[in-house]
């Protein structure tokens, strides 16, 4: 019993003049994992009147793009087929299974299906299924109380994670067999949703524990979800993949957070390490904790001496005192600025020297040849452009109103701003 290959040549509404019977299946949403076909019986079915169980044969077995038909005879799979297009059911032929490159549902077939071959038209419980292969969304997952050794503040977190998964059917002989053989009509998602998220959590705990020893933190969690994924599929094989044929697609976690003694650690290590090294503001803080500490003092049921009295045998069990670190800090000396050093410079008497003027022959020291830019768009220093060889162009200030023009080899013949005649007595020698 088999499936050969047929192409569509009529309309749906005439299926039952062409085809014995029809069986199809519509689009499989995310709530349905597997739904039995509906057959549309032709006016020459031998099944007319009969139980819906049996196929003719030569029924028509449409498969839609992401499903995977089995057919099954008495709850054993004798054929299927994971490549959309339309097939003729012939109880004459060796089963065909059509398969895809994504699947390996030959060799579960070997494994757990009925090879055999009959002649004629078997009466016995025939029913056609549909696994919904595509990628199962919005799988709630949450997990709470995982110890996590953060890398930042080098302690132990009590972390709380949420988000969704999402999973593939993809090895739906496996599926059937173990889980959902023979259902009347359809297998939902609830069914099983309860158990794969317990599963899921109780995997999930021990792989975000393992993260810690890579030295991240844990804001950095949500980063390594791909790696995540890896490690729960190899954790979860034995009970999904080769149990179920189900595989974990996709995690997304949307919120990290710890719990509240968690919190309270990390805002005590932020804020020491705040006030490591600066005595002044530790002084400010905890000053401003002894004028609160005297507030409460003052409205303590028991009397404000009562609470002073608390408050001062504090300070003598070794409590710190705000004067004396503010006092420390007042006393330590204001750091002074180191001294710019300037750079040297060696005259032409072959002294060497940080001054604007020689300490040997007075010369003074020569200024930094100007940066100009040639024509070609080279910049330069000396006379000529080292790259075109042009002169290098001449610079005006105008001897009225001391405006200055930038270099020009062409300049114009009155000053912008003031309007007198641009002549060599405005020329500038650098």
């Amino acid at each position: 019993m088999g499936l050969i290959k047929a192409i569509f040549g009529s309309a749906l509404g005439t299926i039952g003049d062409e085809w014995l019977e029809y069986i199809y299946c519509d689009s499989l949403t995310d709530d349905v994992l597997m739904q039995k076909g509906h057959a549309k019986v032709g006016n020459h079915s031998g099944n007319t009147g009969r139980d819906s169980n049996i196929i003719s044969d030569g029924s028509k077995i449409a498969v839609n793009e992401g499903q995977c038909m089995l057919v099954v005879e008495n709850g054993k799979i004798i054929d299927f087929c994971a490549e959309p297009g339309g097939y003729i059911y012939n109880t004459g032929t060796e089963p065909s299974l059509f398969d895809d490159s994504e699947y390996w549902l030959k060799e579960s077939f070997q494994k757990m299906g009925q090879r055999f071959k009959s002649g004629g038209q078997a009466m016995n419980d025939q029913r056609v299924y549909f696994i919904n292969k595509k990628e199962i969304l919005n799988n709630k997952v949450g997990v709470g109380e995982v110890p996590f050794r953060d890398g930042e503040f080098n302690l132990t977190l009590m972390l709380k994670a949420y988000g969704t998964y999402t999973f593939r059917i993809k090895d739906p002989i496996v599926f059937y067999t173990n889980i959902c053989a023979n259902v009347p009509e359809a297998y939902m998602k609830s069914s099983l949703e309860r158990q794969l998220r317990e599963e899921m959590q109780s995997a999930l705990i021990p792989q975000i524990g393992k993260l810690g020893a890579k030295k991240i933190s844990y804001d950095q969690i949500p980063l390594m979800t791909e790696e995540l994924v890896v490690e729960l599929n190899q954790s979860l094989n034995e009970k999904w993949r080769e149990k179920r044929g189900i595989e974990i697609d996709t995690l997304a976690l949307t919120k990290i957070v710890p719990d509240e003694t968690s919190v309270e650690k990390i805002r005590e290590l932020q804020e020491s390490s705040i006030y490591a090294g600066q005595t002044q503001m530790l002084g400010a803080r905890i000053g401003a904790a002894s004028a609160s500490a005297m507030g409460d003092a003052a409205n303590n049921t028991g009397g404000a001496v009562t609470g002073f009295m608390g408050m001062n045998m504090a300070m003598g069990a070794g409590g710190v005192n705000a004067n004396e670190l503010l006092s420390v800090a007042a006393a330590q000396p204001e750091p002074k600025p180191e001294p710019e050093v300037e750079e040297r410079w060696k005259c032409e008497c072959g002294a060497e020297n940080t001054m604007l003027f020689c300490a040997e022959c007075g010369r003074k020291r020569p200024q930094a040849p100007t940066m100009w830019k040639c024509g070609c768009g080279f910049e330069n220093k000396g006379k000529f452009c080292v790259r075109c060889g042009n002169a290098k162009p001449k610079r005006y200030i105008c001897d009225k109103c001391g405006y200055a023009l930038e270099y020009s080899s062409m300049p114009p013949k009155f000053c912008p701003q003031c309007g007198d005649p641009i002549d060599e007595k405005d020329e500038v020698s650098d």
